[in-house]
This record gives C-alpha cells, structure tokens and sequence, in this order.
C-alpha cells in the first residue's frame, strides 16, 4: 500500500510530536510505502527513513496562502506519486482528493466555547475572526473526507455533536525508550535554572505560550501555594517563554509577564525556553510535579510523558485529561486557581498518593502505543483503499 501524507501544517506542539513518532514506526512497516509531504525543518530532522519518500513542495508560509496551495497542487502531486490513500494530517482535508482520504482532525479551537469566550475577554478580535474562518473550513473538511479520526474519545464526541459525523477515535501513543533514547545533557544554562530550584517544591508546565493552556490560572496559584508551604520555595518551570515574538502562532504573551510582576513571583517562574524533544524527559525528571491548566485540549502528549516519567500529575478537570489520565492524577476546576493549589499541595502533603500517583502514572502510560496507533490508521486505509473513484470526488 502506498499512503500520501499531507503534514504541511505540522510546525509546533503535537502535531510535530505527532510527526516525530509516527513515522519511523510508519518506516519499519513491511508492505507499506510512505510519501510525506512537510516542511524542510521536519524533514532535516527526521532524516532518511526507510520507504519513506519526501515530497517536493515550495511550501508559502501563513496558513491561508497555504491552505490555497494545497488545495490547488496536492491533487496533482498525489496522482504523479501513485498513491493508494491520503492522510491528511492538519484538521483541513482536501476538497478534491483523487484518491480516498483520512483526516486527522486535532484542533478543539474550533468547538471550543471557553476559547472563544477568552478571546472576547482579551479583546483579541483578530484571533477570534481567525479562528472562525478557520473553523468553518475545518467543519467542512470532516464532510470531504471518507473518515475522520480523532486522537480522543472525549474529543471524537465532541467533533460528532459539531458536524454530525461519525468520527473514529484513535489514541495517539508513546514509546518510553524512543522518548529517552537520547543521551546528551541538557544546554548548560538550561540545567543552571533547573540546579537553581535544588531544594524547592518544583512544578512543571511543557507548553508553549498561548491562551487556551490557560497560563493565568497557573501564574496565580502559585503565591497561593507558596502561602502555604512556609519555609519552602515553590518553582513553576515553564518551556517557554513569556515573551510574544518566541512562541508560535500570534498569541499575545505580555499580558502573562505582566501579571508575573504583579504577583511578585518573578523569581519563582523560571523560563527554560524552547526545549530539544529529546531533551525533554530530563526536564520531566527533574521537578516535583507537572501541571496543566490548559481548557482546551484533543489529546495532550506531556501527559503521558509526565507519567512515564514517574512525575505526578495536576491537571485540569476536562473529559480528555481523565480520558488520557484515569485515576492517576488529581483534577481541578480549569479557571480555580484555589483549587488547583490546594491539589499542589495535597500531592506535596502526602508521600503516599505522590507514590501511588506515579505508580498509576507509570501503569497509564504503557497503555498508549505508537505502534498499535499506526497499525489502526493502516487498518482505516486498507479498508478506504479499494473505494470507487467516483467516492473521491467533489463531496458537498
């Protein structure tokens, strides 16, 4: 079988993870041949793979010019390959696919009525009429594709009330030995801030800055918790930094680092920065517990690398958390800063449930699988590979 996969939109957060750990497995499949249309970045460092062929695009930055670029040279690009079936991975399916099509649908923007909420609040209207627009085509690209798969039952479900459709639910996965194969140290000034907090309560959030991970709630639990503990310090350590020109997308982060100074925590929220991948599970290893805030979310990868880290969870109460967590972590109200510290603190008050949270943890995570996940989508390709041309036209 010959798939086309589409990951041109794939460029920060999960989708790159998706990318990262999906096709290597994708490589090694016997009797599966791969075209993989991406970025140069991806593509320089994934390297060559095994029955894995690049396709050569000139691809226009902003996802408008190439949201029309798609549409107008992938059907070519798909014929001249020979392809069996196209996956597209960027929640926008193509309009006139020539062959049957799978769209991997992982944005919750889109539904999202928090967000939606939060944006009016900032008054970030632009964001908003963004979103939207964007959202209308994602909607539509669940009716032009033959099956839409979602990295969640939580998220699946919400995607059927929206469009109507069926929509399959597939977990992504994760493989702890590929996660930790990489032996190299952490940047020195990375392990700096880190050795900084030696003897701190030392709380972790992997995200970059946007609004729907939900940074506010955080930042203002923190004096809350360092309330409360007395004597000891509390470190919230971010990936990121506070600043808007060093995340992706146009989120506005100053808003964040503004209130970073009100609080008077500056000293108590460490900025690593962008973190290597492969570097990321000595990051995990090295602080306390790993928190979540984030009202929006299909599926949330630091989850799963938390717990297969034997780092204890703190997230927030949404369907798609207890779907990937279970009884391994605690939960609060997604907007509570009260009850997210009084969590914090429950963990750090009990030797026992941070034991029995991060044997939970461990447990959990082995149940997700990147090599079940490719075996699956295999599975929904063979089974769109001998539909009727006539299936892959123009679908209202």
């Amino acid at each position: 079988m010959h798939l086309f996969l589409n990951c041109l939109a794939a460029h920060a957060g999960g989708g790159l993870t998706y990318l990262r750990n999906a096709l290597p497995y994708l490589s090694a499949r016997t009797g599966v041949r791969t075209t993989v249309a991406a970025s140069t970045s991806l593509r320089r460092e994934l390297g060559d793979l095994p029955n894995i062929t690049w396709a050569e695009l000139d691809r226009n930055h902003g996802a408008a010019r190439r949201f029309s670029q798609e549409q107008a040279e992938l059907p070519g690009l798909i014929r001249a390959t020979g392809a069996d079936v196209l996956i597209s991975t960027g929640n926008f399916a193509l309009w006139r696919s020539p062959v049957p099509q799978i769209l991997l649908s992982g944005n919750s923007l889109y539904t999202s009525a928090d967000f939606y909420r939060d944006l009016r609040f900032r008054g970030d209207y632009r964001v908003w009429l963004d979103t939207r627009i964007k959202g209308i085509f994602a909607k539509r690209s669940v009716s032009w594709a033959d099956r839409t798969v979602a990295p969640s039952r939580a998220f699946a479900e919400e995607l059927q009330r929206w469009t109507g459709a069926q929509i399959l639910s597939i977990h992504h996965g994760f493989n702890y030995e590929t996660f930790c194969k990489d032996g190299s140290a952490l940047p020195i000034v990375t392990q700096q801030k880190l050795d900084s907090a030696e003897d701190a309560l030392r709380l972790l959030f992997v995200s970059h800055y946007n609004y729907y991970r939900n940074f506010e709630t955080l930042l203002r639990a923190i004096p809350l918790i360092q309330h409360r503990l007395n004597r000891r310090r509390v470190v919230l350590f971010l990936t990121c930094q506070l600043r808007s020109e060093k995340n992706p997308g146009s989120y506005r982060a100053e808003a964040a680092a503004a209130l970073v100074q009100q609080l008077g925590i500056s000293e108590q929220v460490i900025e690593l920065g962008a973190v290597p991948y492969q570097n990321l599970h000595r990051v995990y290893r090295a602080c306390h517990i790993y928190v979540t805030p984030a009202y929006a979310e299909t599926f949330a990868h630091p989850l799963v690398e938390a717990m297969a880290s034997g780092v204890p969870v703190v997230a927030a109460d949404l369907p798609v958390h207890r779907e990937v967590c279970g009884q391994a972590a605690l939960y609060f109200q997604r907007f509570s800063p009260e009850d997210l510290a009084d969590q914090v603190l429950r963990l750090e008050a009990s030797p026992d449930l941070r034991k029995s949270s991060t044997e939970r943890g461990r447990n959990r995570s082995r149940e997700f699988s990147w090599e079940k996940h490719v075996e699956e989508i295999l599975s929904v390709a063979t089974s769109l590979r001998n539909i009727a041309p006539d299936r892959c036209q123009i679908k209202d």
